[in-house]
């Protein structure tokens, strides 16, 4: 995501520099530019990393090319800021990076048996819920900012599925308990890779972060309808 870093960023937070007359420049309608390619980039190693995890049985490969897409999610942003070349259509592409780099680790993950079929169900589902609600408030002209909450979830999804990708670091762990559930069974504690417990982890927040989600966004859309009513009996009284 692509976010101010305080007050010496807010030009740059704007899409704008300055040019040579010192006049701001806006660059929030360009499409290419620097942090735009980087994103693209990204974008494009994710297919690489669904190979190699899937069809290359190369976990260490698989492993690599994950982190390296992941951990330049700041680079783009950086470049953005530094050069004042945040764009609306950056804004849009480069958090898309993220969920389409989840979901090809969820579903790489479920082929090759690492991760079960509710898990994969419950976090795409969630993405699609986040992200039909982002699209209906945009088309209100409205954002819900990301939120601390939603930044450590991604962290630590991102991280759980890095572990669970590279398949060392087995943590055992007492089983504590068998849960049923119909045809759904969870036992909590066992033999496990570290990334699995992180993935636990996320999965908790990653809901928690749906309800905070949704409540701030039913506030915005509430003072959007309060905003087009107000402005319709303003007219009507006119």
């Amino acid at each position: 995501m692509v976010v101010g870093e305080g007050a010496g960023s807010a030009a740059s937070a704007n899409g704008t520099s300055r040019s040579r007359g010192g006049r701001a420049a806006d660059h929030s309608r360009d499409v290419f530019s620097l942090a735009n390619v980087v994103t693209v980039l990204r974008m494009a190693l994710i297919p690489f990393f669904y190979w190699a995890l899937v069809y290359g049985g190369n976990d260490d490969l698989a492993f690599g090319l994950f982190v390296l897409t992941a951990s330049t999610d700041w680079l783009d942003g950086m470049i953005a800021r530094r050069t004042g070349t945040v764009t609306n259509i950056g804004k849009i592409i480069d958090p898309l990076v993220d969920r389409v780099l989840i979901a090809a680790s969820l579903i790489g993950l479920y082929v090759v048996g690492r991760v079960s079929l509710w898990l994969l169900i419950l976090l795409i589902s969630r993405d699609v819920y986040l992200l039909y609600g982002a699209w209906v408030l945009e088309r209100h002209g409205r954002r819900v900012a990301v939120t601390m909450l939603g930044k450590t979830t991604t962290f630590v999804l991102m991280a759980g599925f890095a572990g669970l990708v590279w398949n060392r670091l087995w943590v055992p762990v007492p089983a504590l308990a068998r849960v049923s559930l119909g045809a759904v069974h969870f036992v909590l504690g066992g033999n496990r890779p570290l990334g699995a417990y992180l993935v636990y982890a996320g999965v908790v927040l990653s809901l928690s972060a749906a309800v905070q989600y949704t409540v701030t966004a039913i506030r915005e859309y509430r003072d959007v309808h309060a905003e087009e009513r107000a402005r319709a009996d303003a007219e009507a009284n006119g």
